[in-house]
């Protein structure tokens, strides 16, 4: 039996965590606009002290805000992967740039959002409804020859137009 960690314990996760978060938070907007004037890190302590405390009495808020700190670290996470990828795959340094020719940028570019795309849906293990709804159902014969018709002539016309000009 797995033992619980002062960091699993209910205490941690549903009052300190979110009263220290809060209180971080508007202790720093008010010191950085200085509301109360200059020199008030007292007031401007005892004032966000008493905001985090009526946060953290009710349920709702704390609900919410836990949501959107999941949904920041997950889309952090996912952002330093792609950029990641984006530096070894282009190698840029400050000064020069690699990759010099923008139509590849705009190719690797893609192929990374469509790769780290990918890895999201593997990691949250939903691609097997994600392909179940877009493959398996009774629409998606005609969905997806009509996509690929349009894709083929998208790409002649882009190609036709590109070699006019």
């Amino acid at each position: 039996m797995a033992t619980e960690t002062i960091f699993q314990h209910w205490i941690f996760n549903r009052f300190a965590l979110p009263f220290l978060f809060i209180f971080f938070i508007v202790f720093a907007i008010l010191e950085k606009t200085k509301i109360f004037g200059d020199d008030k890190k007292q007031l401007n302590a005892l004032v966000a002290f008493v905001i985090g405390l009526v946060f953290v009495s009710f349920a709702y808020p704390q609900e919410v805000v836990q949501n959107l700190i999941l949904f920041l670290t997950v889309a952090l996470v996912v952002m330093f992967v792609a950029m990641i990828l984006w530096g070894f795959v282009s190698g840029q340094d400050m000064e020069k740039d690699i990759i010099g020719n923008k139509g590849l940028k705009w190719t690797i570019g893609i192929a990374i959002v469509l790769v780290v795309f990918v890895a999201v849906v593997w990691a949250m293990g939903i691609e097997d409804t994600l392909i179940g709804y877009f493959f398996n159902q009774s629409w998606s014969g005609t969905f997806w020859t009509n996509f690929a018709f349009i894709v083929v002539v998208g790409i002649a016309l882009a190609l036709v137009l590109k070699n006019n000009n």
